[in-house]
């Protein structure tokens, strides 16, 4: 019976392990319907949108663009000070770059198109560790003043595409799984 009861127990157990959830998100760089040069109405635009997001291990950055007018690049924070566009760490144009963040740390990205930098289009990011910690730079955007309205953009490109509908699964929540299980362990040992 108490071999019984163990396996049923870890069952339940691996049950439990099998909903949780990791929640990753996607984000549309700087909340518009196209990377591209600020307007003079907005210049920090992602110097303020970067400090609304807390970004993390699993999420990814979805550059929209036309691929005839730009593109992305990742730079060295020595690149993203003054503005260098040779030797990036990594180069996007398909007009729909997606950046995964893999690991924690600082990131550096611009348009990849000679004059855009130096128009306020870069964006520099921080990425907590396990731990939740990341010192921002003093190199970093500086202290924004608040403003009470934002620009509205007209759309452009279209909306994020929506990942592939599945079909519905019965699934439930870690706390239902946790309550069920629990449950379970009473009513087990009830029965010795």
């Amino acid at each position: 019976m108490a071999n019984l009861r163990n396996h049923l127990f870890c069952a339940f157990q691996f049950l439990l392990l099998l909903q949780t959830q990791v929640l990753c998100y996607q984000y549309k760089v700087g909340d518009l319907d196209a990377w591209g040069i600020p307007t003079s109405a907005n210049p920090q635009v992602y110097a303020k949108w970067s400090k609304l997001h807390s970004f993390k291990l699993g999420d990814s950055l979805l550059f929209l663009y036309p691929p005839s007018q730009d593109s992305v690049i990742q730079v060295t924070e020595q690149s993203y000070n003054t503005c260098n566009l040779k030797d990036p760490i990594l180069y996007m144009n398909n007009g729909n770059s997606l950046f995964n963040i893999t690991k924690p740390g600082e990131y550096f990205f611009t348009s990849g198109e000679s004059g855009h930098c130096e128009k306020k289009q870069k964006l520099y990011i921080a990425v907590l560790s396990g731990n939740g910690t990341t010192a921002a730079p003093s190199y970093g955007p500086s202290a924004l003043p608040d403003t009470a309205s934002s620009p509205s953009y007209p759309t452009v490109f279209g909306s994020i595409p929506q990942p592939p509908s599945s079909s519905p699964s019965l699934r439930f929540s870690p706390f239902i799984t946790a309550v069920i299980t629990a449950a379970t362990w009473v009513i087990i040992n009830a029965l010795k």
